[in-house]
């Protein structure tokens, strides 16, 4: 259950950052709906509880690397930047181009003086290769797609203590990376997992 000081900061990050600004105009008028919508390239925004579960479930704190893959609109991006605040950073992974730009652009309408949304950034994926391991590690890694089995390749790009929160299989792990310290492999003995409830994603690409 999120404390009542994460729950603050949460409702917060909703308030500062307009989910409409993120939607297509055909979907814009729906925005306050607690339902997912459609953004094109058979992709959604995933609807305000389902973020509000995972947000919550990631924990980001003030000054954390998160990455979030699967980025699509771009509003989870921008509330974690909100989150992670100004010594923070935020890079969002994608791979459909159209949604990139979108997402830039609806980023790049947020009123830095209104709003801090610290170092937020939109990445193109990169072919063959899941999250940016170049990049690691992360503090959070946070998943909007559903994976059939526990992509260990990122699990590899949290740092000690880090967390990634996914939908694995139709249900929302939350993975914490223990360790050991240095090592380039996790395997199953370095992870401890929770599970979450059921949830449904689009699917993660892995190629």
């Amino acid at each position: 259950m999120a404390s009542d000081r994460q729950a603050d900061s949460l409702a917060e990050a909703f308030a500062q950052v307009p989910r409409e600004l993120f939607l297509p105009a055909k979907e814009r008028g729906f925005a306050s709906s607690n339902v997912p919508l459609q953004i094109g390239d058979g992709q959604t925004n995933s609807q305000p509880s389902t973020v509000a579960d995972m947000l919550t479930l990631l924990g980001p704190r003030e000054g954390d690397r998160v990455l979030d893959l699967g980025s699509g609109s771009g509003w989870t991006t921008a509330l974690l930047g909100v989150l992670v605040g100004r010594h923070g950073q935020v890079s969002g992974v994608e791979r459909h181009r159209r949604l990139i730009d979108s997402a830039r652009t609806s980023l790049s309408e947020i009123d830095p003086d209104a709003v801090d949304l610290g170092s937020v950034e939109i990445i193109a994926a990169t072919e063959g290769v899941l999250g940016l391991p170049e990049a690691g590690p992360f503090d959070r890694i946070l998943v909007s797609a559903e994976a059939e089995s526990l992509p260990y390749e990122l699990v590899e790009q949290l740092c000690i203590g880090g967390v990634m929160v996914i939908p694995v299989g139709g249900d929302m792990l939350r993975v914490v990376r223990n360790g050991p310290a240095g090592a380039d492999a996790a395997s199953d003995a370095d992870i401890s997992i929770t599970r979450h409830g059921s949830y449904r994603f689009v699917p993660l690409i892995l190629d």
